[in-house]
């Protein structure tokens, strides 16, 4: 997600190469992002967030502590840090860096496109200026909103965070369901996932809710009605709903 960002920023010309520092464990890595966008590269993170603006944190949850141990206490309180570490709370962010600017952001994988959109939240003192930089660094990756309570970030994770995967999961069994069927798995596929950006297109442009475009496609008495029979005596709704608060309590754990 880091480099989806990276490569976002530079993409919609947020920021130039020369003004962005990127540091990381692996020297083979830090060679390829040097080479691929034409970044300072350097080989500590204290280093990398010497005198930037926005200090961006991607790092695994299990390597945060060792980060805010080495730039814990060694940021200027002008700096803003950006963290989209998953499940990192703001207190623990704020007393691990000994730094009061700090912004948390839950974006999800179709930022990796430009089509993903991204969940944050701010300390009390990130400034209206830092809000617009967190603003425009998130809205490169796709589609930016702010909520002033950080509970909504574990809900985002459930929702927009996870979401990606639930639709995966349901194109992979529609692919595998038209397959059983007879229809050859290439066409199976396009099918599939036309239909399904085709849909969500549909619910974005038409200004009509899901529920009554489900309704105009569905039939009496037709094939539609027939399907949609099947999931309700699945309890499909019921499993979506449980699905979902299954990875918000997991998120909740996570966050401490």
């Amino acid at each position: 997600m880091g480099e989806a960002m990276l490569s976002a920023v530079l993409d919609k010309k947020v920021s130039l190469p020369q003004d962005i520092s990127v540091s990381d464990i692996s020297e083979a890595r830090r060679e390829y992002l040097e080479r691929k966008y034409k970044v300072v590269v350097v080989g500590g993170n204290r280093q990398a967030a010497d005198s930037r603006d926005v200090v961006v944190l991607a790092v695994k949850p299990q390597n945060l502590a060792k980060v805010m141990a080495e730039i814990g206490g060694q940021l200027k309180p002008a700096q803003l840090v950006l963290s989209i570490i998953a499940g990192a709370r703001l207190d623990t962010l704020r007393e691990g860096l000994k730094h009061d600017c700090v912004v948390r952001a839950m974006p999800n994988t179709p930022a990796q496109i430009g089509e993903g959109i991204s969940v944050w939240t701010t300390t009390a003192g990130v400034t209206g200026q830092q809000r617009e930089w967190a603003g425009s660094i998130l809205g490169a990756m796709g589609t930016e909103i702010y909520v002033d309570d950080e509970k909504y970030i574990d809900m985002a994770t459930a929702v927009s965070g996870s979401g990606p995967a639930y639709f995966f999961l349901f194109v992979e069994a529609l692919v595998e369901a038209a397959v059983h069927i007879g229809l050859p798995r290439d066409k199976a596929q396009e099918m599939v996932l036309q239909t399904m950006l085709g849909s969500g297109y549909l619910i974005q442009k038409s200004g009509k809710e899901p529920a009554e475009l489900r309704e105009m496609v569905t039939s009496p008495g037709g094939t539609t009605a027939e399907a949609l029979l099947q999931f309700e005596k699945g309890a499909f709704t019921e499993l979506v709903k449980q699905a979902v608060i299954a990875a918000y309590d997991k998120a909740k754990q996570l966050g401490g």
